[in-house]
């Protein structure tokens, strides 16, 4: 197996890969990268780690058998070492895998400021990260904050310290102290306020809801017969959607997924039904018709997220149901990805129940990188209900992942 063809693979399809080695690490292709900052920052991409993976690391999989595919990455801030000849030194780099690493950021005794403002910024990431916070932690990277941190971070930062921070502005402030010297120029009084996302998310909206009742009426029609005789469509469970406001949360294997539950609701439910969909891949030209016309709600995870996130919110609000996938994308090998909180965020602020639902045989009907599907059984199968009652978020989020895989 040639590596340095993989590591060439990914620099031309990710421009946001400035190194990359890919080593053999128990058996499988394993890549250490370190991301074109510059880059990132042209782009105003603040999800750094996501861009990489997804239009870099598994684009590149997506083309090449089982055997080539990169089955783990890290991420460093660093560049990567090199030998006294130039080489990447590989002997390093499997410490750095080894000892699983996500940086190379190795001391923990940085002089930082002493003042007020520094130290109740700190206080405040403390509360979002367990990771050792230095005035040389990038945001992301280090501290793993993503998007619904940078959230409750910029209305922290509005409200503690009378400073707006929007995504483009953040994507050249994602290290700790580059932050702290924006803020520190810009504030105009210092009162650390507490943030509740109750309040984020029933903050008063302008966005309205389109409501395309005729031609959801009309997908429905053409999807559903056509499911049923080329994928053998089998659908469970129906009955346990309530005929109250709810969020729908299904599994995601595919491309499908989205029509397979626009196929299968009843029409009393679908004309009152939202979908939360990526703008990366329903605001293209292909799709962005459909989009506009199916009662959807495109989010962009580097412009506009808060809004963005109460706009997903109004169906809720207006007590109509929204469908939201839990793990934020399409698994790439039929396991359940990591469940993102969003959706019991949701929940719990508008008191609402979550239906999870089970979508099996979509992946082989529609493996990701294929266009054209292919004749697979598909099962959908609606599980009853769970009501978010006094659970946390992350107890709500893991409640309704284990529900699912208890039943798969």
């Amino acid at each position: 197996m040639n590596l340095h063809t993989i590591e060439e693979k990914i620099l031309l399809l990710c421009p946001y890969v400035q190194e990359i080695v890919v080593t053999l690490h128990n058996g499988r292709p394993f890549a250490t990268i370190y991301p074109n900052f510059q880059t990132l920052k042209s782009a105003y991409i603040i999800n750094i780690e996501s861009e990489i993976r997804w239009y870099g690391v598994e684009l590149y999989n997506m083309e090449v058998e089982e055997s080539r595919k990169v089955r783990g990455y890290i991420i460093s801030t660093l560049p990567l070492p090199r030998t006294a000849s130039g080489e990447f030194d590989t002997i390093r780099l499997e410490e750095i895998i080894s000892n699983d690493k996500t940086t190379q950021t190795a001391s923990a005794s940085e002089d930082e400021p002493a003042d007020n403002l520094y130290q109740t910024i700190k206080s405040h990431l403390s509360s979002m990260s367990h990771a050792v916070i230095l005035p040389s932690s990038h945001l992301e990277l280090d501290l793993k904050l993503d998007s619904l941190d940078y959230v409750e971070l910029f209305v922290f930062i509005e409200h503690s310290y009378g400073v707006k921070i929007d995504e483009k502005t953040f994507s050249a402030l994602m290290i700790m102290n580059d932050l702290y010297k924006y803020i520190k120029e810009h504030k105009e009084y210092i009162n650390p306020t507490k943030i509740e996302w109750d309040e984020i998310l029933n903050e008063e909206h302008e966005g309205e809801l389109i409501f395309s009742p005729f031609i959801m009426f009309t997908y429905k029609t053409l999807l559903l017969p056509f499911f049923k005789l080329f994928f053998r469509l089998e659908v469970n469970g129906v009955k346990n959607i309530p005929s109250s406001s709810c969020i729908i949360a299904p599994t995601h294997q595919s491309m499908l997924d989205g029509f397979l539950i626009e196929a299968t609701l009843p029409y009393k439910i679908l004309k009152n039904t939202f979908f939360l969909a990526f703008k990366q891949v329903f605001g293209t030209i292909f799709f962005n018709p459909i989009a506009k016309h199916g009662q959807s709600i495109l989010i962009d995870a580097n412009i506009n997220l808060k809004e963005t996130m109460q706009h997903a919110s109004l169906p809720l609000k207006k007590k109509k149901n929204l469908v939201i996938f839990p793990e934020g994308a399409r698994t790439r090998d039929r396991k359940l990805l990591e469940f993102r909180p969003f959706f019991a965020m949701l929940s719990k602020t508008h008191n609402v129940p979550i239906v999870p639902v089970i979508i099996d045989g979509s992946f082989e009907a529609l493996p990701s990188g294929k266009i054209f599907p292919r004749p697979r059984k598909i099962k959908l199968t609606y599980l009853k209900p769970i009501y978010p009652k006094n659970m946390t978020y992350s107890e709500l989020t893991n409640l309704v992942k284990s529900t699912i895989e208890e039943q798969m």
